[in-house]
């Protein structure tokens, strides 16, 4: 158990940095800063795509390096503080910056912690493939992985309303409250730090039964011709291109939610903050149910059946508002019908994301079959550049549904058109439902099953004589 908890621990600091993305960037820089909200889409987006050529850099690197803390923990270790430091200045840009420097600098401060994130979430989520091989084991294993991820983005998110965002005699809306960001990033910057320390602190213990990198002379027309033979893998493209669509759609989802809690639904600060509970509680079902679907259902269909119940039951409460069959704002039932939906929604969509995990995992050995190479940092490369691609592609298609529907800058809640508030709604919906299409018809194509991976397992175990009677291969983690 121990292990367990500081593997998933670690992911404290990519949950927050996801929350802040995803629920604060936008609103901050467009409604706080005064930047056009396409504009901060267009800045995130040049981030993510310099993150698209570092991601499969770090995973690369990260199964070919070693060292007597093996080939993961050094990444760990460094990207520390450089990761705490970068998102402090995300959210403290200097007062005297235009909207030409502001724009710089939001590219320039949003690469800066994508990159240190990307050289601790790489190596770190890469350990799930080493500590264990078992098919079951690991989606439980990348259960404790979301879990953390999702306590502590909530935890801060959480404390950011409550006490960060808060109204004062100059700013009516919490979530406009200038000064508060800045004290919410440096809490943020502490609480990122700590945790990866804390989970490579913790599973350093581990390094004596991992994987080492084989002694081999590399140069990077090699390292080029092995990155492309890997992820080249069929059913891990297949799953990669439905992470990516599944990641378009939750990040949208996560970008856009402040704008539909305060103008749509038209929630208090104390009301959205509530929020966190359902979110917390959906988390908590999908750590305990994840597992269970897995082991009686399979990970491929789980998942797909799941995506479409948590897309159905998101998108239920506006469509019933736009026809007039659903409850008023300002109405008794409004608000715990929206906080059950979101519970079922989101508990659904994060068990989902468990399973498309462990499903890549569960590649590793399938390519190594045919590889002869254990590329655990290069998938999870891929798979991490999908999961920033949550609040990059997210950020930036909100930006744009904002704009197409003439959502005006500088809003309060009650005082925008009500036409605009429907059309929000009306363009939304149908680009959510279209991108969780897209992601379940891709998902379908993966292939690897419980049997196939056993087999692949067995093999593996035979050709390189790697088991021993009654004792586990060399290689894999001892996980307590």
């Amino acid at each position: 158990m121990p292990t367990k908890l500081f593997y998933g621990f670690g992911s404290v600091a990519f949950g927050v940095k996801d929350n802040g993305f995803s629920y604060f960037l936008l609103i901050f820089y467009n409604q706080v800063m005064g930047l056009p909200a396409q504009t901060v889409g267009l800045a995130i987006m040049i981030a993510l795509f310099v993150d698209a050529f570092l991601d499969p850099i770090v995973g690369q690197a990260s199964d070919n390096f070693r060292s007597k803390w093996g080939r993961r923990h050094p990444f760990m270790y460094a990207a520390a503080i450089p990761v705490a430091v970068s998102y402090l200045l995300l959210w403290n840009p200097p007062k005297a910056l235009d909207h030409q420097g502001l724009f710089f600098y939001l590219i320039g401060t949003a690469i800066l912690i994508r990159s240190f994130i990307t050289c601790y979430e790489i190596p770190s989520s890469a350990l799930a493939a080493e500590l264990t091989t078992g098919y079951d084991e690991r989606t439980k294993l990348l259960s404790y992985r979301f879990l953390f991820g999702w306590i502590g983005g909530l935890a801060m998110y959480f404390a950011a309303l409550k006490i960060f965002l808060t109204p004062d005699a100059t700013h009516k809306v919490g979530q406009l409250n200038v000064e508060g960001y800045a004290h919410y990033g440096m809490a943020a910057a502490l609480l990122m730090l700590f945790a990866i320390l804390v989970s490579a602190v913790g599973t350093h213990g581990q390094i004596p039964f991992l994987r080492e990198a084989p002694h081999r002379k590399l140069n990077l027309p090699t390292l080029a011709r092995e990155m492309v033979g890997t992820l080249s893998h069929r059913s891990f493209l297949r799953i990669l291109i439905a992470n990516l669509f599944g990641a378009m759609a939750a990040g949208l989802t996560l970008s856009i939610s402040l704008y539909f809690t305060t103008f749509f639904w038209e929630f208090s600060s104390a009301q959205i903050a509530l929020f966190t509970f359902a979110s917390l509680t959906a988390a908590l079902f999908a750590f305990a149910a994840a597992p269970v679907f897995s082991q009686k259902f399979g990970k491929k269909r789980s998942a797909m059946t799941l995506l479409l119940i948590g897309v159905a039951v998101g998108v239920s409460p506006i469509v019933l508002r736009l026809t007039g069959l659903f409850p008023e704002n300002g109405s008794s039932l409004l608000f715990p019908l929206i906080f059950l939906q979101n519970v079922i929604s989101t508990g659904a969509t994060i068990t989902a994301n468990i399973l498309t995990s462990s499903m890549i995992a569960d590649v590793v050995e399938d390519s190594e079959l045919q590889t002869g190479r254990r590329s655990e940092g290069l998938f999870f490369a891929a798979s991490a550049f999908v999961a920033k691609a949550v609040t990059g592609i997210g950020i930036f298609t909100s930006a744009m549904l904002l704009k197409a529907a003439a959502f005006p800058q500088g809003a309060r809640p009650g005082e925008v058109d009500p036409a605009i508030i429907a059309r929000l709604g009306l363009i939304y919906v149908p680009v959510l439902v279209v991108l969780y299409g897209l992601c379940i018809a891709f998902m379908s194509g993966y292939r690897i099953t419980r049997e196939s991976h056993a087999e692949s397992l067995r093999q593996l175990a035979a050709a390189a004589d790697l088991v021993n009677e009654g004792e586990p291969a060399s290689g894999a983690g001892k996980l307590s």
